[in-house]
C-alpha cells in the first residue's frame, strides 16, 4: 500500500466512497467528479501505480478488473445501451492518481461531449 495513496485508503475502507461493487480483488465506486451520467472507478485492492507497472503475475487481477467493469455496467443499467472502459496511464494519458484504476463511463453517447 502506498502510504499516502487515496485509492489504497478507499480500498481499505479508511476513506468512505459510494460503493457500487466490490469483491476480494477490486472495489468499484462512483467517481466524485463524473464525466458522464454513469462514471464508476474500479481499483484493485493491490497497489500498482500504473498499467506499465503491472506484471504477468497481475494478469488475473487485470482480468478481474475488466469483469468487474461488465458487472458495474449491468448494475448501473448501461450494459445493453453501451459504455466505455478506460485506463488512463501517466500524466499525458490523463492519470492523476497513481494507483491503477479503470473508469466505466455510460449513460450518454460517448462520442458526444457532456452537457
Amino acid at each position: 500500500m502506498g502510504e499516502d495513496c487515496i485509492f489504497c485508503k478507499i480500498a481499505a475502507g479508511e476513506i468512505p466512497s459510494e460503493v457500487v461493487y466490490e469483491d476480494d480483488h477490486v472495489k468499484a465506486f462512483n467517481d466524485i467528479n463524473p464525466l458522464a451520467p454513469v462514471h464508476v472507478v474500479i481499483i484493485p485492492r493491490k497497489h500498482i501505480a500504473t498499467l506499465n507497472d503491472a506484471t504477468a503475475e497481475d494478469g488475473g487481477l487485470l482480468g478481474n478488473m475488466l469483469l468487474a467493469a461488465a458487472k458495474v455496467a449491468r448494475i448501473k443499467g448501461v450494459d445493453e445501451r453501451g459504455y466505455r472502459v478506460v485506463f488512463n496511464v501517466n500524466p499525458e494519458g490523463g492519470q492523476v492518481i497513481f494507483h491503477l484504476h479503470l473508469h466505466v463511463l455510460g449513460g450518454r453517447k460517448m462520442n458526444e461531449p457532456p452537457g
